[in-house]
């Protein structure tokens, strides 16, 4: 009878250990503070009406997703240490997706970048309070619709808001929950997408007034400083050198719920820099150019059409002044262009990790600023794309 008890007692400590053993672990899961996710992106791209190939291959003037045939876009590994009001975020990119997203890094200029030319985002933060919190470090913009990664953005191509806003910046934040649905950030930071260090030693000034409802937000955004500093005796610039005034932006970006099924999203901003200055060779006077700058709007629309298959469209409105960019569209001898591009994509849900995006897409100018097929001038450019994300 004891060991018929005995038999009992060994046959319920071996069913019960695993499941304690289980509980133990979910506990310690629960528990864990450092934790990992990211994402890889590929794609093909091919133009309907310009060359894709050589020399003359043609692609929007926008970030990322521009390469012509099967190309790569880039591998994200996002590395989060949780504390109880204390943290770090080290987001890391490789491939050529991720080097445009750190163009600006002054080490990452005439190949001396090293390990820095991987790093899209490292800051630490501190709740100090279920109201505030303190960002210090190197951070992806607030402004703008669309992000770096593929992951966060509908369209797999990016719009020209985006392309020439900034990217990152890299400073001090802090984020104030005014209310359960407003919010307040202010920051001081290095010149726009300066990321390591300030070689110009000015500083930026950003501000951001957010709304969060049940159906969506509605975010309002400011950016102003002197993004390339200012001229000094002591340090003598060539001749007839030129340094840029002070930019100022202002950025809405809002998105809301129509129906179940149905989202509408807005990102309109405006930029203008002001003349800055001209050194002559022995003194320093101030520019008499006028404002330059871009502004432009652009709407989403996206609908469910399943649960894995979505369809969404982008239409963007994007000019440029008094050469205000140059290089990003056809502009006419006053320095002005404008550009309406408009994009349908697809979203396939092939898996909770694969999704796959093809993409029409056609830029038209007001200017010529592409080549067709035959070589000649152009003002629109039609083009296909498709490409593969996953994310874990």
């Amino acid at each position: 009878m004891k060991n018929f008890h005995l038999l009992i007692i060994c046959l319920l400590l071996l069913f019960t250990m695993p499941v304690i053993a289980q509980e133990e672990g979910e506990e310690k899961e629960k528990e864990s503070k450092l934790t990992f996710a990211g994402s890889a992106d590929v794609y093909f791209r091919r133009n309907f009406n310009g060359p894709t190939k050589g020399e003359f291959a043609q692609a929007p003037a926008t970030s990322f997703g521009n390469l012509p045939g099967i190309a790569l876009g880039m591998f994200n590994l996002i590395t989060t240490y949780e504390g109880k009001n204390v943290g770090v975020v080290a987001d890391l990119v490789y491939g050529p997706r991720g080097e445009d997203a750190v163009f600006r890094s002054p080490m990452n200029t005439g190949g001396m970048a090293g390990s820095s030319q991987i790093v899209n985002q490292l800051y630490v933060y501190w709740n100090v309070s279920k109201a505030v919190t303190l960002t210090f470090g190197n951070f992806n913009t607030y402004l703008g619709y669309e992000v770096i990664s593929p992951v966060g953005n509908f369209n797999y191509s990016t719009s020209y808001m985006f392309s020439y806003g900034p990217f990152s910046h890299t400073g001090l934040k802090a984020d104030f929950a005014l209310s359960e649905k407003f919010s307040f950030m202010a920051a001081v930071m290095n010149p726009t997408d300066m990321t390591e260090f300030n070689q110009f030693d000015s500083y930026t000034f950003g501000a951001q007034l957010g709304y969060t409802g049940d159906k969506g937000s509605t975010y309002l955004n400011f950016l102003y400083g002197d993004q390339d500093g200012k001229f000094d005796t002591d340090i003598p610039a060539n001749t007839g050198a030129t340094s840029a005034g002070t930019t100022f932006q202002v950025d809405l970006t809002t998105g809301y719920d129509l129906t179940e099924s149905l989202y509408l999203g807005l990102n309109a901003t405006y930029n203008t820099i002001a003349p800055g200055e001209v050194y002559n060779g022995s003194t320093i006077i101030d520019a008499t150019s006028d404002n330059s700058g871009f502004y432009g709007v652009a709407g989403y629309l996206q609908a469910a059409l399943s649960e894995k298959l979505k369809l969404g469209a982008r239409g963007e409105y994007f000019s440029v002044f008094n050469t205000g960019i140059d290089g990003a569209i056809g502009l006419d001898s006053n320095g002005d262009g404008n550009v309406f591009a408009f994009t349908v994509s697809g979203n396939w849900k092939v898996s909770d990790n694969l999704m796959l995006i093809p993409e029409i897409r056609t830029d038209n100018m007001k200017e010529n600023f592409f080549l067709n097929n035959q070589l000649a001038a152009s003002k629109n450019l039609s083009s296909f794309l498709l490409a593969a994300v996953f994310s874990f």
